[in-house]
């Protein structure tokens, strides 16, 4: 065998495969003694067919066999005679496959960015953790008083802040009208187009308006984008919100709370813990950010590929957990591909060099630090042990964990090191 190695980028080559034609010759014996076992024509029985007949009724299946097998061979022996580790399939090119000749083909591939460590400990950053303030709980409360406010109807005309039912019909320019009864909605919401929310206010039950509407230019509906229209709204109810006083009988109704001030301290707890988990995520980045800085590198289009869509797929899980049907809606993955590459790539990045710190310090987690793991995962779910260690397995999700304490552990070291201002 052949193997010329091109570099065609920082993270891009190309294998030029060479494999002989003995090594091609015995390819083509055993694929023909395998379609020949399986081979049907009139007047022979299965696996009888004679040689020269395969040859002239099975040329085509016996090509595709050839291929099917010999080329991913080929393909890892050249990987490990090179000792290159790609990132993703490869695109097979200019592929010569004939019997008794060379096989010849090109394979690009990606590969992982070859990371020459420079500076990484005791980085410069500057850090000022955010303090919890009054004002932080006054807000949680308020925003927990806001879940529970209560909308009643009234005679008077709508305003800001209202909840109004209407009825609606929506005409496009050029297109068909929409028409929807008992639409609900909150002023100032932003959950319908502004010219519809401006034609609600002041408008009482009963009151009909109508208003010139134009579409926006990233209207999920491609038609229409722009496009100009007419809306014609009737209001049914006009609802005020009524927001329960914050007192006593308040913080009972949210648990075991006997007053208004132990609900507080409650909420200051969670916003604390909030809290220091935001600032430590705000000092990872700062360090991160700073140590990347020093280490200029470009990664592999594959991968930050497979970043958008893994991204992507945790948008439309959530969508599923919150009872809503993502392929309902239209997904312009091209568009978002390219709105997303820069923080796709920024997470590569990191990723990448994370790995590398973590190499050339050892913060490889141990056995024991994955048996801690999975053993608090255990507790926490009330389940065995080695029943939550064969299910982890069963879903790659050991590994995964394995790559999340190492990140852990590399962050920890890089950050103890880090030269920290305020």
């Amino acid at each position: 065998m052949k193997v010329d190695v091109q570099e065609i980028g920082a993270c891009k080559r190309r294998l030029d495969i060479e494999e002989t034609p003995e090594v091609v010759r015995a390819a083509w014996d055993r694929a023909f003694e395998r379609v020949r076992q399986q081979a049907r024509l009139p007047g022979f029985r299965k696996g009888k067919v004679p040689l020269s007949m395969i040859k002239l009724h099975f040329a085509d299946d016996v090509r595709q066999e050839v291929a099917r097998r010999l080329i991913p061979d080929v393909y890892r022996q050249a990987l490990e005679e090179t000792k290159l580790d790609p990132v993703e399939e490869p695109d097979l090119q200019d592929v010569t496959l004939e019997e008794s000749t060379p096989l010849k083909f090109s394979a690009v591939i990606e590969i992982r960015p070859s990371i020459v460590l420079g500076k990484y400990a005791g980085v410069a950053v500057t850090h000022a953790p955010r303090p919890l303030t009054d004002a932080d709980v006054d807000e949680a409360l308020t925003a927990l008083q806001e879940q529970h406010a209560e909308f009643r109807a009234v005679e008077r005309p709508a305003d800001i802040g209202d909840l109004v039912i209407m009825d609606y019909t929506l005409t496009p320019e050029g297109m068909e009208p929409r028409r929807q009864a008992g639409y609900e909605l909150v002023i100032g919401r932003g959950a319908v187009m502004p010219e519809i929310e401006e034609a609600l206010i002041g408008l009482a039950p009963g009151g009909t308006r109508t208003a010139r509407v134009r579409f926006p230019d990233t209207h999920p509906t491609e038609a229409l984008r722009g496009k100009a229209g007419e809306a014609e709204v009737r209001v049914g109810e006009v609802k005020e919100k009524v927001l329960p006083p914050l007192d006593d009988d308040f913080a009972k109704s949210m648990g075991e709370f006997e007053t208004l001030d132990a609900l507080r301290t409650e909420l200051r707890g969670g916003l604390e813990r909030r809290r220091e988990q935001e600032n430590r995520q705000a000092l990872e980045s700062a360090v991160l950010d700073a140590v990347l800085a020093e280490h200029p590198f470009e990664v592999p289009e594959a991968l930050v590929v497979r970043q958008v869509a893994h991204q992507i797929e945790h948008a439309r899980e959530h969508m599923r957990r919150q009872g809503l049907d993502p392929d309902r809606l239209p997904w312009d993955y091209p568009k978002m591909l390219e709105e997303m590459r820069p923080g796709a790539t920024q997470a590569v990045r990191r990723a990448l060099l994370i790995e590398a710190v973590a190499r050339q310090e050892s913060l490889e987690p141990t056995e024991a630090d994955l048996d801690a793991e999975v053993e608090r995962l255990a507790t926490a779910s009330s389940r065995p042990v080695p029943a939550v260690r064969a299910l982890l397995d069963k879903n790659g999700d050991l590994e995964r964990m394995r790559s999340v304490l190492r990140e852990k552990r590399t962050l920890d070291f890089l950050i103890e090191r880090a030269q920290v201002t305020g």
